[in-house]
């Protein structure tokens, strides 16, 4: 095809900065008569590679390529930018400022691996892409997989192609393929309550936890059920949000993860050998997100707390408190979005048969010793509810099972709405929220006296106020009366 008179073009496409999407500039320049490729602006080796996949698939989709020196620039250049998914905007930059498509087809979003045959793949970004799209008011052209995932989006405007080809037509909207409709919310994930026996003062506590937003210790015996309480929690929590679905598949998306199109809080559970980049995040390069940040808006339960290394655990500490987990690496730092709850399981000691009323703990004194020392003083006080999981009784393992999660989700979502009209979770009132809410005089009068006789810290204090609080919503009363702060207390361990 002729050259047209331009030497200049670019396509918009995307890098993923922490979580955040972040415009990218795909500027092309063509000039002088020596054929040379140059790819500039903080590419790493994959996005170096493109140069030969983009030169054989713009040959296999019936183009010429042009032979003249190509100057490609990644801009903002001090953005770190990662993958094949840049193959896409650098082709139509190369078209358009060659001048054999019309320049209109650079005016769009665009992202996707290149085939060398000139099919296109499916690349990470998608759901990013469609969020710059939307935000420019401009196009979005994208391979099924993250066309789907940016359908999300609300105000974009997603066009699916299967090709280099495919996507220039789609760029200048001579066949416009939309993303297929999204698949049907899955059934509800998880256990359910019902299928717990016994354990009523665990079953209790984990409402609690579910109506706060709460961070939860269940400790005892192998075989007591903390694990299947842990795994019923997601089942009694309120559906997320638009926005707040939509942070979450931001998350996901960011760690290569497509999300499931329900909003069912998610939860993880990694295992106690998982490295602090698993759970934190990093990595080699960009650092991307770890299960922490996987389990934004949900559940993180760490199973065999006992089990995992103390440098780990403590490390969980500042990012519980801020709701945020700051990731640097060479050249790069991150902040990951990390707002989650917080459910442990854990054995008494590394038997597991402390206290168990018919197997005796084998531990020595000085091996329990050391078990505890594995979890800080600073890491407990974390937890707002700390619940003995006792071995059940043959009566409770042969009887009914307790109520089914469908009928105590209701009780917590009544509970978060009044909340809601206060502005915040309990879990995150500040003291100053706290101060102003409404006490009994006894109740009062009660934690002063627990605080000097339990030796309450500042942090213990604000965390017992906020369980009494969540307990007194789940009974619609407007003030915290001594039974709810009791009932609070008994959950620290503190009463």
């Amino acid at each position: 095809m002729p050259y047209g008179a331009g030497v200049f073009a670019a396509v918009t496409s995307v890098a993923l900065v922490g979580v955040e999407p972040r415009p990218v500039r795909v500027e092309v320049h063509v000039s002088g008569t020596t054929p040379v490729f140059n790819l500039v602006g903080l590419p790493d080796t994959a996005i170096r590679e493109a140069k030969e996949r983009v030169r054989a698939a713009v040959a296999s989709s019936g183009y010429r390529f042009p032979n003249r020196r190509l100057t490609v620039n990644l801009a903002p250049a001090d953005v770190p930018k990662a993958g094949s998914a840049y193959d896409l905007p650098i082709a139509l930059g190369v078209l358009a400022a060659s001048g054999a498509v019309p320049p209109q087809a650079a005016a769009v979003v665009a992202l996707g691996e290149l085939a060398l045959d000139g099919g296109l793949r499916a690349a990470r970004g998608g759901l990013a892409a469609g969020m710059i799209a939307a935000g420019a008011g401009v196009p979005c052209v994208l391979p099924e997989g993250p066309a789907g995932e940016a359908a999300m989006v609300a105000g974009a405007e997603i066009r699916v192609a299967g090709s280099l080809a495919g996507a220039v037509s789609a760029a200048l909207g001579e066949v416009v393929v939309p993303p297929a409709p999204a698949a049907a919310d899955p059934a509800p994930e998880g256990a359910d309550l019902g299928v717990v026996r016994g354990q009523a003062a665990a079953r209790v506590a984990l409402e609690v936890a579910a109506a706060g937003g709460h961070h939860l210790l269940l400790t005892g015996p192998p075989g007591a059920g903390k694990t299947l309480l842990a795994r019923c929690l997601p089942g009694i929590l309120p559906p997320l949000s638009g926005a707040a679905a939509l942070e979450v598949a931001q998350a996901w998306a960011a760690a290569g993860r497509p999300r499931p199109p329900h909003r069912l809080p998610p939860f993880r559970s990694p295992h106690h050998s998982a490295t602090p980049a698993a759970v934190l995040g990093g990595g080699s390069g960009v650092p991307v997100p770890g299960e922490l940040t996987l389990a934004h808006r949900g559940v993180l339960f760490l199973d065999e707390l006992g089990e995992f290394p103390p440098h780990l655990l403590d490390a969980l500490r500042q990012p519980l408190e801020e709701g945020r987990v700051h990731v640097a690496r060479k050249g790069v730092s991150v902040a990951f979005p990390c707002s989650v709850q917080l459910v442990a399981a854990t054995n008494p000691c590394p038997c597991g048969y402390e206290g168990d009323r018919l197997v005796s703990c084998t531990c020595t004194p000085g091996a329990r010793a050391r078990y505890r020392r594995r979890l800080s003083g600073p890491l407990l006080d974390r937890f707002d509810l700390r619940v003995d999981v006792p071995r059940l009784d043959p009566e409770d393992l042969a009887g009914p099972g307790g109520e089914a999660s469908g009928a105590v989700r209701p009780r917590v979502e009544a509970a978060r709405r009044r909340q809601t009209q206060r502005g915040a979770l309990n879990r995150d009132l500040g003291r100053a929220a706290l101060d102003a809410l409404p006490w009994s005089g006894r109740a009062q009068r009660l934690l002063e006296a627990s605080a000097r006789r339990m030796a309450v810290t500042a942090r213990g204090w604000d965390r017992v106020r906020r369980v009494a609080r969540t307990i007194a919503d789940l009974e619609d009363a407007d003030r915290v009366e001594e039974r709810h702060l009791g009932r609070a207390l008994t959950f620290r361990g503190d009463g």
